[in-house]
């Protein structure tokens, strides 16, 4: 990654180093004094690296100096962290009592050993960073003491647009065009608003400057208008500027002498019962303080005045906008290839060089749209007769190509710079995975936790919803695309645009590379690999120790994000265990090997560990529980594994766990009541549990009470379930399907009754799918502290289920029905193929925050429900969005139903024929 990156970890081992000193009984006299030092060392190489990382632009020497600074660094953090594992361990061996104490200190962990030689690593890495640490004099470095930490990296700034443009220059913008002036065109609805703002959106090169240009010049727009200004904002948002050019340029006479108050005077003469046009061009502030200062401004116009804002970003267009965002697409590939011949040949050559234009043809393909990335590479071809300069153009690489200041992956390098150091991070580690790969909100973010790129917030906030934050800034700027959400916004699914993939690969070197089995020349500097291959190689004994030879010993990821078949033997497990000790991630999914070595618990810094759809393993060992680091483990569609480790409960960081399993009763049930009794480490990290085709399982009652941190259970396709706790406190999504057995009416197995439950304080998404059992709500639900929680509520197959609730409860004043206590967070509902169900209960009318409301499939209601006639049309009508439909086959036409989008993301750990199986909900 960028060597801008080095401040930054310097202050995270900062923050690391100073962790362990607070923690002083673990260390020996020795070692504190040495981490000391390297924090004393850290500290001064942070002060010259503002200055550094400023100068490296113009300076190769500085930037080597930088990168032998970013390596230390990284072997430093391997060592903190193996410190940060010793405190782990400690903490578990003394819940364990004395005897498990005394036999630590005998073990080959033997706890002044190890802290011994860690003291030696500490050393080492000290002296290592002393020395490289020497030979920044040579470059007069600034130093720079106490300074927040800043995002690095000067961006480039923007040229400052103009307004004008040749309309026969611009190709397939006709229809958006004609779109926007339409809008110019109307009136304020509004009776309080004169002056409306239109955000135009889109990622950068896709034209929407040389749209607002179009529309600008428009002869239709410039006759509308009294008063048009042109005015590019690029970055920062002074406001103060801003009223200059925009007088300036309603005026066309500069006024820079002039102080605020009599600018703002002559800004609002000039606007002043004025039907105007104003242009923001290039807008990346998301201050709202700011702009309601400009907007306040500016909005004395007449009605109809309209501002037009085009922006990056989907955050400034929330801000700024008092409409709909217009989201600018892409060209069509014929429209691209007519850019390109104008770009590549001269007026008409194209005609002479038919096997180029069918070269191009292939080209234009890879620009997906992106005008810019058009002009760029058909400019790098201008008047370029040589067959092979066109296929080499073709075939490689858009980052590996030759580009000025303002091609394509400058301009996209742009939006990059402007995002702060960790999602910067984060972005950079999707180059791992190929071009066109279906992302997933669920393993993309344990992946960023598994690299330690989300640390827990000083607010507490969950290490997942960092996550989310940080994919929502990447969604926002449409480096992400074709994006999915289910119905709820559980989870979604995306893609990156081939030119924001290679975009992700140039900032990414050398740290990240995607590697094959035959790759010669690897560089030492890659920490993060991803394989290409598709099918494992026949000769795995000798291809993959050979392979491993020519990496480095410090590796952090291992991915097979593509692969058919994964490794079929554990002795790939084991070399990996060998050579790559301080392994972060190992993706080891749709392997087929039936044992994991004893040994895995030597990779003490693994957080991220996916076994899912390997069908031949039997169990696990029970060393993994020694994985005291792992947060994230992928067991699903593992049809042979007959049970889990007796402990793997106690793994004090595990975060989620997805699991098909044969056994009867999870652990901690499995460990005992003893162990359960007496309060032990029982899953009490667990945020997200999730319960796949466990065919024996009975019951999730008995000490389920540990799971104190369960934020979301998904329990699907476990046909002899019975039994579910509703002790529960925490748990905010509760999702079950294909579950026979299951009566959510009852109580459990020590005879708890249903009124007495009051364990689902929490709940906000419940999800209920083919569940025969299920014939009304159960008490607990709609009467417990979840009624005044649960927002949203889905339905689905459940061919029993004739009644959301019983109606016996009467008010005593009017002797008539009363809705459920605090039912009426409701937010949404959706029913779908429940055939028994013929009526919504009484005062469902009283639900006043009801939003969405969908019935599907249910013939009986679907008729009670008719808009204006039906009996139960009056219950509902005052809910913003219905849709009610008496078809079963209805998601053809509006998408899948949530229920077979979540199946389809959370559960693809299934078997391989699950797309395909009677378990698919349609």
């Amino acid at each position: 990654m960028a060597e801008s990156f080095a401040f930054h970890l310097a202050d995270k081992l900062l923050w690391k180093a100073t962790s362990l000193l607070g923690d002083q009984v673990s260390l020996a006299a020795g070692v504190y004094t040495e981490l000391e030092n390297l924090k004393d060392t850290l500290s001064t190489v942070r002060a010259v690296f503002l200055d550094a990382e400023e100068q490296q632009f113009n300076n190769n020497q500085l930037t080597d100096w930088l990168r032998k600074l970013k390596d230390c660094f990284y072997d430093a953090e391997d060592v903190l962290d193996e410190f940060g594992y010793d405190s782990l361990l400690r903490e578990v061996v003394n819940e364990e009592g004395f005897r498990r104490k005394v036999r630590y200190f005998f073990s080959t962990s033997n706890p002044l050993a190890f802290r011994f030689k860690m003291g030696n690593k500490i050393k080492g890495i000290r002296e290592r960073l002393d020395k490289i640490a020497a030979d920044a004099d040579k470059f007069n470095l600034k130093k720079i003491m106490g300074v927040p930490v800043p995002v690095i990296g000067p961006r480039r700034e923007r040229e400052k647009t103009y307004s004008f443009v040749r309309a026969s220059d611009v190709i397939g913008r006709d229809g958006d065009k004609d779109k926007i002036i339409e809008f110019l065109m109307q009136s304020s609805d509004d009776d309080q608003e004169n002056m409306s703002v239109l955000p135009l959106v889109g990622i950068g090169g896709l034209g929407k400057t040389t749209l607002a240009k179009l529309v600008y010049n428009d002869v239709k727009v410039v006759k509308h208008f009294m008063k048009r200004m042109w005015v590019c904002v690029s970055d920062g948002f002074d406001v103060t500027r801003l009223i200059k050019d925009i007088i300036t340029s309603a005026t066309h006479h500069k006024c820079d002498d002039l102080p605020i108050d009599e600018l703002q005077l002559r800004l609002r003469n000039e606007l002043s019962d004025n039907k105007f046009l104003l242009v923001l061009d290039d807008v990346w502030s998301k201050n709202r303080d700011k702009w309601f200062e400009l907007k306040a401004l500016v909005d004395v116009g007449a009605n109809g005045s309209k501002i037009i804002v085009t922006t990056r970003d989907k955050l400034v267009a929330n801000v700024m906008g008092t409409l709909p965002m217009y989201e600018l697409k892409g060209l069509s590939n014929d429209e691209c290839l007519s850019v390109f011949i104008r770009c590549a040949f001269k007026d008409g050559e194209d005609k002479r060089y038919p096997r180029l234009v069918k070269i191009g043809k292939d080209i234009v393909k890879k620009c997906q749209g992106l005008p810019l990335a058009v002009r760029t590479l058909g400019g790098l071809l201008y008047l370029k007769t040589n067959e092979n300069d066109w296929v080499r153009v073709r075939d490689s690489e858009c980052w590996q190509l030759e580009q000025k200041k303002d091609d394509i992956l400058p301009a996209l390098k742009l939006s990059y710079d402007d995002l702060s150091f960790d999602v910067k991070q984060c972005f950079a580690l999707c180059s791992l995975f190929p071009k066109d790969f279906q992302f997933n909100t669920l393993e993309l973010i344990q992946m960023w936790m598994g690299q330690g790129l989300i640390q827990p917030s000083q607010q507490k906030e969950e290490m997942e919803d960092i996550g989310n934050q940080y994919l929502n800034e990447l969604l926002q700027i449409s480096f992400f695309q074709d994006v999915e959400f289910d119905d709820i916004g559980l989870f979604c699914e995306f893609k990156m645009h081939d030119l924001v993939h290679d975009l992700a690969l140039l900032v990414a070197r050398p740290d990240c590379s995607t590697l094959n089995f035959d790759c010669k020349n690897i560089s030492t500097k890659v920490r993060h690999v991803s394989m290409l291959e598709v099918d494992w190689p026949e000769e795995e004994e000798e291809k993959v120790p050979r392979f491993f030879g020519k990496l480095n010993n410090n590796i952090r990821t291992i991915s097979f994000p593509n692969i058919v078949d994964g490794p079929r033997s554990e002795s790939f497990v084991g070399s990996c265990i060998l050579r790559f000790k301080y392994i972060r991630v190992l993706e080891l999914e749709k392997s087929s090997f039936e044992a994991l070595p004893n040994s895995i618990c030597n990779l003490k810094l693994l957080r991220y560990l996916n076994l899912g759809l390997n069908i031949n393993i039997k169990r696990l060992p029970n060393s993994i529980c020694k994985l005291h680091h792992l947060q994230t483990l992928f067991l699903g569609g593992c049809e042979s594994l007959e049970e889990l480790p007796r402990h793997i409960g106690k793994m004090m960081s595990l975060r989620l766990l997805i699991v098909k399993t044969q056994q009867i009763a999870l652990p901690p049930q499995a460990l005992g009541k003893r162990e359960v009794k007496v309060g032990r480490r029982c899953f009490n990290s667990l945020r997200l549990l999730g319960l796949v085709q466990c065919d024996s399982l009975e019951s999730l009652v008995e000490g389920m009470g540990t799971f104190t941190a369960l934020r979301t259970l998904v329990i699907d396709a476990c046909p002899r379930l019975s039994f579910l706790s509703k002790h529960l406190p925490t748990l905010e999504t509760l999702v079950i399907m294909d579950c026979k057995s299951l009566d959510l009416g009852l109580g459990n197995k020590n005879g708890e009754k249903e009124d007495d439950i009051r364990g689902f304080g929490s709940l906000q998404i419940l999800i209920l799918s083919k569940l025969p059992k299920l014939e009304i709500l159960p008490r607990w639900l709609i009467q417990g502290p979840t009624s005044n929680t649960l927002l949203s509520l889905f339905i689905e197959s459940c061919d029993n289920f004739r009644a959301l609730w019983e109606e016996e409860e009467e008010s005593p004043s009017l002797g008539s029905p009363v809705l459920p206590k605090g039912i009426d967070h409701l937010r949404q509902l959706k029913i779908k193929s429940c055939p028994k169900l013929s009526a919504l209960p009484e005062k469902m009318e009283n639900l006043s925050g009801l939003t969405h409301l969908t019935i599907e499939g249910c013939p009986k209601l679907v008729n009670r429900c008719k808009r204006g006639t039906g009996e139960d049309w009056h219950k509902i009508a005052h809910v913003p969005d219905l849709y009610i439909s008496d078809s079963r086959d209805s998601d053809e036409e509006r998408g899948p139903f949530l229920l077979k989008q979540l199946v389809e993301r959370v559960n693809k750990w299934k078997n391989r024929a699950f797309s395909n199986s009677a378990n698919c909900i349609v």
